[in-house]
């Protein structure tokens, strides 16, 4: 599925229809260069499910985990952010292992150096500039 958008207002759809596209799917693997709109979407996501808390980068921190209700019980996202790391090595490190293998969302920015440890069901979405405020959104 291809989108494209031109604004910020969009995003709630495409989180909506990503979703829908992910059907029962909780990996997904977001590609894109540096300021494509990554964290923004992912922001959205978070929004569209319903969480407590305000998505933001976990550039740092590598993994921020945010939780929501879904049929009334509480159900978490792990937003991870692997832009710093340069070893696989270091994703076992902090359990990457886990967080593939629960069974909640998990929402990976940067995911080339992990590509090896991908479940084959994940839901690869990639961003892409098509010009100054428009983005092409790709979900495979």
């Amino acid at each position: 599925m291809e989108m494209e958008i031109h604004s910020a207002e969009e995003l709630p759809e495409v989180a909506e229809r990503l979703l829908a596209y992910a059907g029962a799917r909780r990996k997904l693997a977001f590609y894109g260069e540096i300021g494509a709109g990554k964290t923004t979407l992912i922001r959205a996501i978070c929004r569209q499910l319903g969480t407590e808390e305000e998505a933001t980068s976990p550039t740092f921190a590598l993994v921020n985990t945010y939780s929501y209700r879904s049929d009334g019980r509480e159900a978490l996202v792990h937003h991870m952010d692997l832009y710093r790391v340069n070893r696989i090595e270091e994703t076992l490190e902090f359990g990457i292992e886990e967080y593939l293998d629960d069974p909640y969302f998990c929402l990976i920015e940067w995911p080339e150096i992990i590509e090896a440890l991908l479940p084959d069901d994940v839901v690869r979405v990639r961003i892409s500039a098509a010009g100054e405020s428009v983005r092409k959104i790709v979900f495979l």
